[in-house]
């Protein structure tokens, strides 16, 4: 009997035990906690979550308390805040677009027929529209939408994005709004009016964006982004069609601007701050280990959105409410767990990366500890929607991806098997100063990303869930030191 129970021992201690059995911490995450976070970031309440305002700081505040309660450490310049400032455009009422063309009145809806850049300026005006094709002033190459017309004093139309072709293998500079308001601008326009490229196989919505671009702010000038059927509208009475004209200049390479026969009313109320404070949240789980508690993993995600323009609002449930919720709920899963980490994790919650990644290059620039001491970084963007998984800057950190790999095919077999390299969004700055990380993101389309559509309702939440269970246990691996900080390929 004694020798029985020896052998009885030895077979079970010999079975490897799968951790997850044990782990209180990968039991804890659950959709429900994790969409009950998501209807709160996306509410009225936070008003869309811009940097800036008055809703971020909200949502700012919420994220503190909560890692308060989680009871991570204080890692900020002031508790878990860190401070920054950014260009803050507040969008008010009233908020007007309407037409004059061929003899008729046509009235424009906000949201359904029109919305407004995030740096619009403000403007009330009524005044004749141009066509003004690309909205590109190239003398040097010998391409100009400006030459030979005359836009002052007037509305000019334009395309929002730049041509699929070159001149002479020329780049055409940056597309952002700013850098084709300030042409039309110098040109002596008073206002512009984007339109996507109609024919292209998939058309640009009317989204809300503040990626502007660099340089001063133009106060004085609207910037709106227009429907197909407004911009076909106003050429009503003209030889071409919005189509058309795209066709024409593509064909030939060559501008074709012109007069309209159209006038547009447009009002637009706005207040800007050319420097506002907004907030990083930092807080920190320290590791438990005297050799690898000076080791850092540093999990990540935006809270910030788009905020609203004039009572229209942005919720940005999936972008990036979802990804805000997983570092959350990851905090919270690490706390809980009986495992402790053996390396110490940074949670941050990063401000302004709809604007240009302004709060993770603040984090990164800013950093207390040596980089090199920062084993690996987490990137969440936008894990609510699709079917799958994909965790991108593969190419980037191989051995990274094959652990979160090789998890992914013993758990829950989600991830599709294409990546990339770079870093991109908030893990950016940190792959740019050396630092191997991950991406993780949800596949495959979402209709509604940065539209006003962009609600929890939208949500895949079993497919959140797992996305969260797949980095838990893929940061559990870096955190216990199963990984070794390996060299990015660039």
């Amino acid at each position: 009997m004694k020798k029985l129970s020896i052998i009885l021992l030895i077979i079970l201690f010999s079975v490897k035990i799968n951790p997850q059995i044990l782990d209180s911490g990968l039991e804890s995450i659950k959709s429900d906690d994790l969409l009950q976070t998501v209807k709160i970031l996306a509410s009225a309440e936070f008003d869309g979550r811009l940097p800036g305002s008055e809703g971020y700081n909200k949502a700012a505040n919420f994220a503190s308390e909560r890692f308060a309660k989680i009871g991570l450490l204080p890692a900020g310049d002031e508790a878990y805040f860190q401070y920054l400032n950014v260009e803050y455009n507040k969008i008010d009422t009233p908020v007007v677009f309407n037409i004059i063309a061929d003899k008729k009145n046509i009235s424009y809806e906000h949201r359904k027929d029109f919305v407004l850049r995030g740096f619009t300026g403000a403007g009330n005006h009524n005044l004749p529209v141009a066509f003004c094709g690309y909205g590109i002033s190239r003398p040097d190459i010998g391409y100009d939408d400006y030459a030979g017309i005359d836009v002052k004093d007037k509305i000019v139309m334009v395309f929002k994005q730049n041509p699929s072709w070159k001149i002479n293998d020329e780049s055409w500079g940056n597309e952002y709004p700013r850098e084709k308001s300030r042409i039309a601008y110098n040109h002596g326009a008073k206002g512009i009016l984007f339109v996507s490229r109609p024919n292209d196989e998939k058309l640009q919505p009317l989204i809300g964006s503040v990626m502007h671009g660099e340089g001063e702010q133009l106060e004085d000038f609207p910037q709106l982004h227009i429907s197909i059927e407004a911009a076909n509208d106003l050429l009503s009475g003209t030889d071409f069609s919005i189509s058309e004209s795209q066709i024409l200049i593509d064909e030939n390479k060559s501008p074709a601007s012109f007069v309209t026969e159209s006038k547009a009313q447009i009002k637009v109320n706005t207040h800007y701050q050319k420097s506002s404070r907004t907030i990083n949240v930092v807080g920190l789980l320290e590791g438990s280990d005297l050799n690898l508690k000076d080791e850092y993993l540093v999990i990540g995600a935006h809270l910030d959105h788009v905020g609203s323009q004039a009572g229209l609002l942005f919720p940005g449930a999936n972008d990036n409410a979802s990804g805000s919720a997983a570092v959350l709920e990851l905090a919270e899963a690490f706390q809980l767990s009986s495992l402790k980490s053996k390396r110490s994790i940074l949670f941050v919650l990063f401000a302004s990366e709809e604007q240009g990644l302004f709060g993770s290059k603040h984090f990164v620039k800013n950093l207390k500890i040596d980089t090199n001491k920062i084993i690996s970084m987490f990137n969440f963007d936008s894990i609510g929607s699709g079917d799958s998984i994909q965790v991108g800057n593969g190419k980037s950190s191989p051995e990274l991806w094959n652990l979160a790999r090789k998890i992914d095919k013993e758990n829950f077999n989600l991830v599709v098997e294409d990546t990339w390299s770079g870093g991109g969004a908030d893990l950016t700055p940190f792959y740019e100063t050396g630092i191997p990380g991950l991406y993780f993101v949800s596949k495959y389309s979402y209709e509604h990303l940065h539209l006003p559509t962009d609600t929890p309702e939208t949500l895949n939440l079993d497919l959140l869930a797992n996305i969260v269970r797949l980095a838990y246990l893929t940061a559990r691996a870096v955190a216990d030191g199963n990984y070794k900080r390996e060299t990015i390929i660039k």
